[in-house]
């Protein structure tokens, strides 16, 4: 009894197959089924990754032939402005400002001034322009195709149009009986110059997505200490 389990245990250890050798083809490894011995084979010629069919050029380019078009490719909700400001605020804002006017942070501590988004060339802009100008930069301004995906781009381009008319609205979209400010004679300098922009009075502000009354304008939002310091600096 004991010779036959022993020579069982025999056959059984003879059986063995460690993880090492295991009975699968390794990549790259030769093989003998191709005539060029590789086992790794190139994709088939025309060969698209799952999801990365890219069928809508417009879509994917903001182009129509060789112009920037001017319609969104999908409908503009409250939903996708949110999510366009939040990306402006996060990619943009650092440059151009929160408030679109090319002076923000980084500029202020030396980087190059963008213009401001309120000027008529860029009011005039098809949307096609701004998310070229993401997908592919401008100028001193790099691209943030990596950053910033087709669908946030859409979003951004049309929260700058938003943005653009909550600074320039036509007075013919006010609600009847509104009673509009008079509007501010024209400062000196301003971004085309490479100048200072003034802040306008705390009283006349207007900042996107903010109405008069809310906290960003009452003093102790941000926006009326900004117009503080830069009165102090002037009487300096």
């Amino acid at each position: 009894m004991s010779t036959m389990a022993l020579a069982a245990l025999s056959i059984l250890a003879g059986c063995r197959e460690d993880m090492q050798n295991q009975p699968r083809l390794k990549p790259l490894r030769q093989s003998d089924f191709y005539e060029d011995l590789r086992s790794a084979r190139s994709p088939v010629t025309g060969t698209i990754a799952r999801g990365q069919l890219r069928n809508d050029t417009y879509y994917y380019t903001g182009m129509v032939g060789k112009e920037p078009g001017n319609e969104m490719p999908f409908p503009v909700t409250r939903q996708v402005l949110e999510r366009g400001r939040e990306r402006f605020n996060i990619f943009c804002a650092p440059c151009h400002s929160r408030l679109g006017d090319g002076n923000g942070m980084v500029v202020q501590r030396g980087y190059r001034r963008p213009p401001s988004y309120h000027i008529d060339r860029l009011r005039n802009a098809p949307l096609g322009h701004f998310y070229d100008v993401i997908a592919n930069g401008f100028g001193a301004m790099p691209d943030y195709a990596q950053q910033v995906p087709p669908d946030d781009r859409w979003a951004i381009a049309a929260y700058i149009r938003a943005l653009q008319l909550s600074q320039n609205a036509p007075a013919s979209l006010a609600p009847p009986g509104t009673t509009l400010p008079a509007a501010a004679p024209p400062a000196p300098g301003g971004p085309v110059s490479g100048t200072a922009t003034p802040a306008p009075p705390a009283d006349n502000l207007l900042v996107a997505g903010q109405p008069q009354g809310s906290p960003l304008m009452q003093s102790g939002g941000n926006q009326p200490k900004r117009i503080q310091s830069r009165e102090k600096l002037e009487k300096k």
